[in-house]
């Protein structure tokens, strides 16, 4: 019955994160640095509001966006934090996690033979929700602008087809931040445009200097962008699956429609525990941006020190050193890092084809992790450099 299958479902791939981390599972005393997990535990608070919830009995269905108090937290969150202004009751839903924001985004904005301008490398998981809906993916090369998707990179590749521009940042794979000129060159390049921006800032509270700010802050772009958030990264509530759309209300209602059918709401009891999370805890990623800066400033200086070729990370915790003084794909860079040296990273092709030549380093680990992974990499260099 394989043939039978949706042709769109079997064109697309597993994640190459994933494959790559299943792929040296099997390896033993490897110390893995591959997972974008924050090694924090969820904040006992949070945890509380979440036990709270189940013994109040809140594990019926809620409104389809979410709880009314969930949303006004969220507002209030976006606003005191990057001054973003949504009515909760018809501009914010709650979704499971940040990629099914992002899935109902696209599914509401995208058709067949639509383009989405995005940056190339960038994380796996929008190609496949893109080609999904019938839409093309047009992936724009960074890496002579020290991965930053510029103005001038999006209009080389504009388009009569063109729907919908990705602005990922901070970045994942490279931990790179848009600046207040990068943004607003962008700005004046799509304002007169209809076309959608979708900026995902899930690592918006992960901004290591300077202060994170959105595009939608911009007044003349605030009614085409669509905004994607959570708590996964900011309060390590990755399997607590709690995202947030913020969008116009001409959007939202109907983000709204393809939200209900897909999943009804998220979680009664995980929107609990985020309300908690937005209130109690709206400045609890604070404790963890500051460990996070300190491993990045730590990582960065041991691979400088090795020779490494690499942007400075500004948000996030990843890093995305070049390898292209060992003569080896990144593929093939990885493996042997695995099996002679015992340290995994995410080849960079996995990035899409413009993550060739890099490989990308996780540092959501203790320090101990660190120090011994880098002693490791450190032997493995200089026997191939």
């Amino acid at each position: 019955m394989e043939h039978l299958i949706n042709q769109k479902v079997n064109d697309i791939q597993i994640s190459g994160i994933r494959k790559f981390f299943n792929l040296v599972a099997e390896y033993e005393n490897v110390i893995s640095l591959t997972i974008g997990q924050p090694d924090f535990p969820t904040p006992d608070y949070v945890k509380i509001a979440g036990k709270n919830a189940i013994d109040d009995d809140y594990t019926t269905y809620t409104h389809n966006a979410g709880i009314p108090q969930l949303r006004k937290a969220a507002a209030n969150f976006v606003k005191t934090k990057y001054e973003l202004n949504y009515n909760p009751e018809n501009e914010i839903i709650a979704t499971v996690g940040a990629s099914q924001a992002i899935d109902i985004a696209f599914r509401t904005i995208l058709e067949e033979g639509s383009e989405v301008i995005l940056p190339g490398p960038v994380y796996p998981g929008y190609e496949p929700l893109i080609k999904l809906c019938g839409a093309v993916p047009i992936h724009v090369d960074t890496r002579n602008t020290g991965f930053k998707l510029t103005a001038s990179g999006i209009k080389k590749h504009l388009t009569e087809k063109t729907r919908c521009v990705v602005l990922p940042y901070p970045s994942n794979p490279t931990g790179v931040t848009l600046d207040e000129n990068d943004l607003q060159e962008i700005v004046d390049l799509l304002k007169d445009k209809e076309i959608f921006v979708l900026s995902d800032e899930i690592y918006s509270e992960l901004v290591f200097n300077g202060k994170h700010r959105s595009i939608a802050s911009f007044p003349q772009l605030r009614d085409k962008t669509i905004v994607i958030n959570g708590l996964s990264k900011s309060h390590s509530m990755t399997g607590w699956r709690i995202g947030f759309v913020f969008a116009p209300a001409a959007i939202t209602k109907h983000m709204l429609k393809v939200h209900q059918y897909n999943v009804s709401c998220t979680s009664s009891i995980s929107q609990y525990a985020a309300l908690e999370a937005l209130t109690s805890g709206i400045n609890g990623a604070d404790p963890m941006k500051h460990e996070y800066m300190k491993r990045m400033n730590y990582a960065y200086k041991r691979l400088k020190f090795l020779g490494f070729n690499i942007a400075e990370p500004n948000g996030s915790f990843y890093m995305f050193p070049s390898i292209e003084n060992y003569n080896m794909t990144s593929f093939d860079f990885s493996m042997k890092l695995v099996k002679e040296a015992g340290v995994a990273v995410v080849p960079g092709d996995a990035f899409s084809t413009y993550g060739e030549g890099y490989v990308r380093i996780s540092y959501a680990y203790s320090m101990d992790t660190l120090e011994e992974a880098f002693n490791r990499i450190e032997t493995f260099v200089k026997k191939y450099k």
